[in-house]
């Protein structure tokens, strides 16, 4: 297969992962390319993501750096071959690359969990609580970057919408429900999308309300993306107009996964939460 010099994440993150795998094992990339019978240039390309492999060379490196873990390397395996092209691609020279990643990312999860304060989640959001946000944007954006990020984010909740969604955990703090981006009839509508959204059978909406005896964050938004294995998730450090930021090593994996559940045990479980959402249309 030929290279790239333009890896997505998700085949830099098969590269990374690999990479571990023959760090585990004590190989040098010398060593390895020895064992593989390939040079070592080769195993540099693959590791960085620039040389797509197909699946059944990822086991033969998998066989050689000893890794027994039979789900992580068929879920490695899973993610082998020639980049997809999703309907992200299209936004590739339009919208920041990640943001691109972020669709590929959300298309390919087991789970969704996400933690926010002042916004409500993106794949939650209407299009004009959307555009309102994007008008608010600093340094302010022009008409047609905010139509492409607007597109963007509203083709991104089709994930939500397909035959075999994944589970989608939203933790908000009441901060969100308070704010009027876009005015009090667009707020209005939003509470009533959030509302709407949170009776389907794979979403959850939480809130941690103004009252709570304790509020554990890390003060940013963010979202943790689950992979087909633990070793395979990803947290996304989200701004509402572009930044992203992938981690995705186990420290602060666990990390994150700590704040997610210690967050998720202050909030109003999920019939309360609907209630307190709809006090909150009344109040408008």
């Amino acid at each position: 297969m030929p290279p790239t010099n333009s890896p997505t994440l998700r085949q830099r993150r098969l590269g990374a992962e690999l990479r571990k795998l023959r760090e585990r094992a004590g190989l040098t990339a010398t060593g390895a390319a020895e064992l593989l019978g390939v040079n070592q240039a080769r195993i540099s390309m693959i590791e960085t993501g620039r040389t797509p492999i197909s699946a059944d060379r990822l086991r033969s490196m998998a066989h050689v750096y000893d890794c027994t873990d039979e789900a992580l390397v068929e879920a490695l395996a899973a993610m082998t071959g020639r980049r997809a092209r999703g309907w992200w691609e299209e936004y590739r020279e339009h919208v920041p690359v990640a943001l691109v990643d972020l669709a590929e990312l959300e298309h390919h999860a087991s789970a969704l969990r996400v933690a926010l304060v002042i916004h409500i989640p993106a794949l939650l959001q209407t299009t004009d609580h959307a555009r309102a946000l994007f008008q608010s944007a600093a340094p302010p954006m022009r008409q047609y970057e905010i139509e492409h990020r607007l597109t963007h984010r509203m083709k991104r909740q089709s994930v939500l919408y397909r035959a075999d969604p994944p589970p989608y955990t939203a933790i908000i703090h009441e901060t969100a429900l308070r704010m009027n981006f876009g005015g009090p009839a667009v707020a209005r509508d939003q509470l009533k999308h959030l509302l709407d959204m949170s009776e389907l059978p794979h979403v959850t909406v939480r809130v941690i309300p103004f009252g709570a005896e304790r509020f554990p964050t890390t003060g940013q938004p963010f979202d943790y993306v689950e992979g087909p294995v633990p070793q395979l998730d990803t947290v996304q450090l989200d701004s509402h107009h572009g930044a992203c930021e992938f981690i995705d090593a186990e420290a602060q994996l666990n990390k994150y996964r700590a704040v997610l559940n210690r967050m998720e045990s202050c909030a109003l479980d999920a019939a309360r939460t609907r209630d307190f959402i709809h006090r909150r249309i009344q109040e408008l």
